[in-house]
Parts: structure tokens; sequence; C-alpha cells
């Protein structure tokens, strides 16, 4: 699609909406794959002026239903059906069982105008209206947290991004991850800005896709360490061609880097390798690579900060570490949020001179570059998605034949992180298995990247003199028994 027939289809999606009632007090939530409808309707809402709430489609009845809660959602746009799910019926029975204040559209009834919709009728009004958009993310606490967010905000990031990766109207990037992340708007907003083309993989596979981004002649190879190792993989098959013979970088983040992942990539898909970047739904892109930076810093760092963000490190007694020195790393940006949707968690996550906790722990060495180190709180991040371990844990107390449970990630070398669940079994239980535990999760709502790929079980967890689950104690166990397997 051209940027003109892109102008026409979002005009059109526009007038249709605004029949329906979507205009500035409205909060639209939709739930879409990655196709150019997603970003027809993202236009098209923007236009109008709407709140809108891209919803990650790996998201279930649980997390749903928390946002229609949470935000009062006016209406959804949805895929009637995709991955072998019914999205329309979830969320119609969703919206039911809350008394059918959220009206639900399926994509291809909006845009194809062939059937008659009822309008929405806002729940909000003007005064209300505190933000553009809302993304959520599941964070560490378990519960997904509403971040909100403006245009600037947004437009903040993708102007960076253009900065660093040095992005023209000739590149052309591969956009393989959900759309309704953050990253989403963002790359929209970047490709906009700069004129370069965007390539959409509505459903990531490791044969199909690599054929798409060849005959569409990527550039930007994006957009994390799964990808990357797929795209490793795929031109091991292919020794003697070049699977991406355009290709000038590979963007990065939401996943650790393992070592040396940048060498492997410059060396056997060519280009300057990954140009990886640091950021949160709650601040995106705060960090990015460039092109001209020295092999080293690409290889271990996420890069420096984009213009106009602060960085301090702090450490755990309060002060504020100089060039090298590990803390928590906090910041004040332009495209941090206004806070979140539930305002009583912003207390936690602003310090006292408005500078936003992040949660990472890391070093700015003397260059300004970034490096991550760790996370205060426990989160696993596989393949760029949070797993809050604590919800994973609590939903796993409640299964009969579990006494306690610890969850934690351990390193993965396809994503990043994996979750491992350390099950202390009921007296006299039989054993449990990683089918067990996905049927039980299933049943309580879990969606499926947050279930355990790796279970263990014990007579007794470990626990420190307090009586709490010593999961440091199991971590070490298992990553270095994982050391001496390999």
């Amino acid at each position: 699609m051209t940027c003109g027939e892109f102008h026409a289809e979002a005009h059109r999606a526009a007038n249709r909406l605004a029949g329906l009632g979507v205009g500035p007090d409205a909060l639209v939530s939709w739930i879409l794959p990655t196709t150019i409808e997603a970003l027809v309707v993202m236009v098209a809402l923007s236009r109008l002026g709407a709140v809108q709430n891209p919803i990650i489609p790996m998201y279930r009845e649980r997390e749903i239903g928390h946002i229609l809660d949470e935000a009062s959602v006016d209406a959804m746009i949805v895929v009637r059906s995709w991955a072998d799910l019914d999205y329309k019926a979830m969320t119609d029975a969703l919206s039911a069982d809350r008394g059918g204040s959220t009206r639900v559209w399926a994509l291809d009834d909006l845009l194809g105008e062939s059937v008659s919709l009822q309008p929405v009728a806002s729940q909000r009004g003007a005064a209300q209206k505190p933000a553009q958009w809302l993304f959520y993310t599941s964070g560490s606490s378990g519960v997904p947290k509403g971040c909100r967010h403006t245009d600037q905000s947004l437009f903040s990031s993708a102007a960076g991004m253009i900065r660093h990766l040095e992005m023209t109207a000739e590149d052309r990037s591969g956009i393989a991850f959900p759309i309704a992340h953050i990253g989403g708007a963002v790359n929209l907003m970047s490709a906009l800005l700069s004129g370069a083309t965007l390539i959409l993989i509505e459903r990531f596979s490791r044969d199909d896709s690599m054929v798409v981004l060849a005959r569409e002649r990527v550039t930007m190879a994006g957009s994390g360490t799964a990808f990357h190792l797929a795209y490793l993989d795929a031109q091991a098959n292919q020794p003697d061609e070049a699977i991406f013979p355009f290709l000038r970088c590979c963007p990065g983040g939401g996943a650790p880097k393992p070592p040396g992942l940048h060498e492997r990539v410059k060396r056997e898909l060519g280009g300057v390798g990954i140009l990886s970047g640091w950021g949160l739904t709650e601040a995106p892109v705060l960090t990015m690579g460039n092109p001209r930076d020295p092999d080293e810093k690409l290889s271990d760092t996420e890069g420096r900060r984009l213009p106009g963000v602060v960085v301090r490190v702090v450490g755990s007694d309060g002060r504020e570490c100089g060039a090298g020195e590990r803390g928590e790393l906090r910041v004040q940006a332009p495209q941090q949020m206004l806070g979140y949707v539930n305002r009583q968690f912003d207390a936690e996550v602003f310090d006292d001179e408005g500078f936003l906790r992040t949660g990472d722990l890391g070093i700015v060495d003397t260059d300004g570059f970034v490096r991550i180190t760790g996370r205060l709180k426990d989160v696993v991040i596989r393949n760029g998605e949070n797993v809050a371990t604590a919800e994973v844990e609590e939903l796993l107390r409640g299964h009969p034949h579990v006494a306690d449970v610890a969850v934690f990630g351990l390193p993965d070398s396809r994503t990043g992180e994996r979750v491992c669940a350390v099950v202390e079994l009921v007296p006299t239980s039989p054993r449990l298995d990683l089918d067990d535990i996905g049927v039980f999760l299933e049943s309580r709502g879990l969606r499926r990247p947050a279930w355990p790929e790796q279970l263990e079980t014990m007579v007794t967890l470990p626990r420190t003199v307090a009586g709490k689950i010593d999961t440091r104690q199991l971590k070490e166990q298992f990553r270095a028994a994982r050391r001496s397997s390999s």
C-alpha cells in the first residue's frame, strides 16, 4: 500500500468510525494482528482524536477483562478470529458479563461496511481525556498496568530512532512483532517521518517469513534476539548466498543479547550487526545503537541516550552513581508516560524529582553507553514479553498438588529468557509434568507465553532464615546444572 492509498483508507475508516459515534471523548481498544489494516485503524482513530488502547493478541480473558474494568472502554475493534482463537466471541462474552457497556466491532464489518453496527455511547467526558494512547504492560505485579501516553511522547521515540538508526526513505524495515506493542505505533511514526517502508509479518514463521523479508528487500531486519537467531539459522541453511542481500542493520531490544550475537549477525548476515535499544512501555526507546558505534559497544551495550533523555544511576543508598558504577536506572525523557491509568501506582514509579524508576539495573560508562545488568523486581523477559513471576506463582499455588513454588527466568539462547518453575509437591501427590501445568494454567486463563517452559520438582524448597524461598539459590543451582549438561 502506498502512502496515498494508506491516507485514503484511513480517511474512509475514520468516516465510518465517526458515524458510529467515535470522537474525542471515546476510548477504543483494539486487538489486531500485525497487518496493514491495523495501521489503518490506528491512524483513523488518531484522526478522530479518540483515545486508543492497542491490546496485544496474546492477552486473554484475564487481562482483557481487567482492562475493560479499569479503563472503562467504550468500544473494541477485534479481528474476528486469528491463530485458532475466536476473538469476537471472547470479547462479546466479556462485554456481556459487564452489562454490554462496551461495543464490540469485528474489523471486517467495520472496514467492509457490510453490516449495520450499533453506535457507541461514550462513558467518558472531554475533561477526562488525559492522553491519546493507553498501553498495558504486565510489568512485575501480575496485574497489567495501563500507561498513559501522548502523540508527542511516541513521536519523541520515533524521531530519536530515526536519528540513531540513520533511517532514510531507502530503508525497508521488517516488523515481525505484535503491532499492538508500543513499538508498533513508534515504528509507524518512524516510517511516516522518514519515508521508509514497513514490511509487516502477520505471524512469524521461520520458513515463510524469511521468504517475504528477502522478496521485499529488507534493509532493517528487527527486532529482537529471537528473530535474529532465526535469521542466523536460515542463513546457515543457505551458506552460499545471503538471505538478505540488502541488509543494513538488525535493530534489537526487549530481551538480553547472548554474548557474541552481534558479532555473529555482522559476520554471517552482513551489515553493521545489531543496533539494540533499551526502553519500556512506560518510556519507549530511551537509548539506541548507531551504525558508527564501535563493535565492542554494539556487542555489550544498548547504545546511547536519545535526544532529550536524562539518565541517572542511583545506588541502593539513594546516592547518584558515577560513570561505570552499577545502580538503578532512572530517567526523565520526552517519551515517558504521563502516568498510569490507575494513579495509585504513580507514587512508586516516579521519584521525588519526577524521574521514572525503570526497575532496571545497569551502568552508564564514560562514553555515555548504557549497559543493562539486571532488574530490581522479578520479571522474566521472554521474546520481549514481560512475564511477572508473582502472577505465575500465585496461580500455581492453587494447583491441588503444589505445596509451594518459585518461578524465575533462566538464560535461553533463543528467547533471551525462559520461565522456570520449581515446585514443592504436596506429600503423596503424583508427579507433575509440563503438560499438567499447562492444562491447569490454561483453565485459569493465563496466556500461553507466560507458562513455564522448564519444570523442576523438589521435596522441599530451600528457604532463607526468614522463611522465604531462596530464589537466588535456586537460580544458581539450575543455571549451574544447565552449564554442566551443555
